[in-house]
């Protein structure tokens, strides 16, 4: 059986993102998008487990995890049996996909999946989970191409960006992914100005489009954007502790804190200690000038410098 962990870890192919950059980007990138709550739709059924698995929460019971193991692989016996007699019935799908991920059996939920995406073409959720399933089974090109899909319908839906643009990135593709969000930004804005799509949230496509500047080594550019859209948004959080993040990972931690303290104050109250926590990572345990020969000592995450 497969790590159930696995199944949840921003990686590519199954295989670790080495690069203390790229498990930056993409940690702080699914940050901002969650963050960005009001643009975001999550299918409820799935999430909850997501977190669970992702998080070590795990519901079987610790004292006996054969039997509860069994007892998982029973009801996905049942929802194949109903699914047998009954293969449109999609409450049977959703119970199989949510039973096969609690069991770790990853490749055992493109099926249903594919199934719920063919009963609901128009509901691009079931898609984007079907393009993350397939990318954690290493099928880059499938996922690539079911984030397509779902952008041919809604060019801005943010959940097909962010894994998409994710998905480039981690292909070694940053010029790829800021041409699909430069590409996304016009037509946000298109659609904005003839108020064809109420409450899009343009914002959240342009931070984005920063943090791949951040990834592609091009962070003037990525400190002007975010200028830009703090300019655009001044009640926004987002960008000030975007910005802050980048200054943070330059080492100017003044001038970080400083956004930080601001992003705290704009920001609702559930997102204020883990703005504070990412804040006191700007605080040195240890001079910022330190002996050449400490250069190769790992740091607090177990990477070295």
């Amino acid at each position: 059986m497969l790590d159930r962990q696995q199944f949840f870890r921003p990686e590519s192919g199954g295989k670790p993102v080495t690069s203390k950059r790229n498990r930056w980007l993409v940690g702080t990138v699914l940050t901002l998008a969650l963050a960005a709550f009001l643009s975001l739709s999550f299918l409820p059924f799935l999430s909850g487990t997501i977190n669970r698995r992702a998080t070590g929460n795990n519901d079987l019971p610790a004292a006996d995890p054969a039997a509860a193991q069994a007892e998982l692989e029973s009801q996905a016996r049942g929802y194949e049996l109903v699914l047998e007699r009954e293969p449109d019935n999609q409450t049977a799908l959703r119970g199989l996909i949510d039973t096969q991920i609690q069991l770790g059996n990853v490749e055992a939920v493109v099926a249903p999946l594919e199934k719920l995406v063919e009963l609901n073409p128009t509901v691009t959720e079931y898609q984007v989970l079907l393009a993350q399933t397939k990318q954690q089974l290493g099928d880059l090109d499938g996922a690539a191409q079911r984030y397509r899909a779902v952008l041919d319908q809604q060019p801005t839906d943010m959940n097909a960006l962010q894994g998409l643009t994710a998905l480039l990135v981690q292909q070694g593709l940053p010029q790829a992914a800021i041409g699909l969000l430069q590409d996304a930004v016009k037509t946000a804005e298109q659609l904005q100005s003839e108020g064809s799509v109420p409450g899009l949230d343009t914002t959240s496509i342009n931070l984005l489009l920063a943090q791949v500047y951040v990834e592609d080594n091009r962070t003037d550019q990525a400190i002007t954007l975010y200028d830009e859209v703090i300019a655009a948004t001044p009640e926004d959080f987002r960008p000030v502790l975007a910005k802050a993040l980048v200054l943070q990972e330059q080492g100017d931690n003044t001038a970080a804190k400083a956004l930080f303290d601001q992003a705290a104050a704009m920001a609702p109250d559930q997102f204020k200690d883990q703005i504070q926590q990412m804040a006191a990572q700007s605080e040195p345990s240890q001079p910022l000038t330190s002996d050449p020969s400490d250069s190769e000592a790992p740091t607090p995450d177990g990477d070295t410098p």
